[in-house]
């Protein structure tokens, strides 16, 4: 089972402890996650593969997303909801294959 972090990380990545970080294959689409960009924001997993992962998160506190890939140490689980980010998590998971 995953850390999840209930609030917002107070450490930066480069303070993390390399025991703490989970490795970026670790993730997987639609995971709710904190991503360090200017300060932690709230976002989903897009895409993960042994060395980075691929995040749409919200750059601000404005309704709008960006997507960004993201080295491990600048992720880690999240248990506190972002609707708007949430939402979109389950569309993700919820997507048909296409035919």
């Amino acid at each position: 089972m995953p850390n999840l972090t209930a609030s917002t990380p107070t450490v930066t990545p480069v303070h993390r402890d390399p025991a703490e970080v989970a490795p970026a294959e670790s993730y997987r689409p639609a995971d709710p996650v904190w991503v360090y960009k200017d300060g932690w924001r709230a976002g989903i997993i897009e895409a993960a593969s042994p060395r980075a992962v691929t995040v749409t998160y919200q750059p601000s506190n404005h309704r709008g997303t960006g997507v960004d890939t993201f080295t491990a140490p600048y992720v880690t689980f999240r248990a506190d909801s972002a609707p708007d980010l949430d939402q979109r998590g389950l569309r993700l998971v919820r997507r048909s294959p296409l035919t």
